[in-house]
């Protein structure tokens, strides 16, 4: 068995022990990807390298470790749309207790969140790190997909198992699901990083890593303009 069907393979297992034993599972280690899972754990503030505060998002890589997988990606066009649509990718996936993976990513990213008895978060704080707004409404934010779904459809999922793209739109384990602004999300839609940037630069090091961790930890392909541009945003980051 390869290490990246090995990988998701586990991950549909962990979603469904989530399923059981309820959403608070989620920082249960046990339920994580061994240490020889790709990509490498992820940074705080004030890491080795210099390397700047990636917040809530798990499994960001240093920008060097990022280098090197940017440099073994696949470079290809994009494929076709045909047969695309986000029903291909279900999402969000409950995980016990009338959690999703929705409201999961709501709690992990915010300060100070209450659910109500349906899970659905309350009230609380959160900062929308592309704009670098903050916001006390859940209802005034999307949970983004890091690689869009259209996007990876585009390079390479179209070859995937329906269940093998579940676990892709629902990775709590990899740099692939984010809170931020529903307008900042709908601005980026399924756009690359060559045709879409957080208007915050100083989000664009933790951008392109996340974005490159998650290409590399799904053998997924990246256009020519991609790559450079990735390779731009990398070079933001603190030597």
């Amino acid at each position: 068995m390869g290490r990246q069907q090995w990988w998701w393979e586990r991950g549909l297992v962990t979603v469904a022990v989530l399923a059981m034993a309820g959403c608070t599972a989620i920082d249960d280690p046990a339920t994580q990807p061994s240490s020889d899972a790709k990509p490498s754990a992820s940074l705080s503030a004030g890491a080795p390298g210099g390397e700047s505060d990636t917040g809530t998002l798990p499994g960001v890589p240093p920008a060097e470790q990022a280098r090197t997988e940017l440099a073994g990606l696949k470079v290809a066009p994009h494929g076709s749309m045909s047969g695309y649509s986000r029903a291909k990718f279900p999402h969000w996936a409950e995980l016990g207790e009338n959690c999703s993976t929705r409201e999961t990513v709501l709690e992990r990213d915010g300060t100070s969140v209450t659910r109500d008895d349906e899970c659905r978060a309350v009230s609380g704080r959160w900062v929308s790190v592309y704009e670098d707004k903050t916001f006390t409404n859940a209802s005034d934010l999307d949970i983004d997909h890091m690689v869009p779904l259209a996007n990876a459809w585009r390079s390479g999922a179209n070859t995937w198992t329906q269940d093998k793209r579940k676990a892709f739109a629902n990775d709590l384990t990899h740099p692939q699901l984010l809170a931020v602004s529903a307008a900042s999300n709908r601005s980026k839609g399924d756009q690359g990083p060559d045709e879409w940037q957080p208007p915050s630069k100083t989000y664009w090091c933790t951008y392109a890593r996340a974005w490159v961790s998650v290409k590399s930890t799904y053998e997924l392909s990246v256009t020519e303009n991609e790559k450079t541009t990735l390779a731009d945003m990398l070079g933001t980051c603190p030597s």
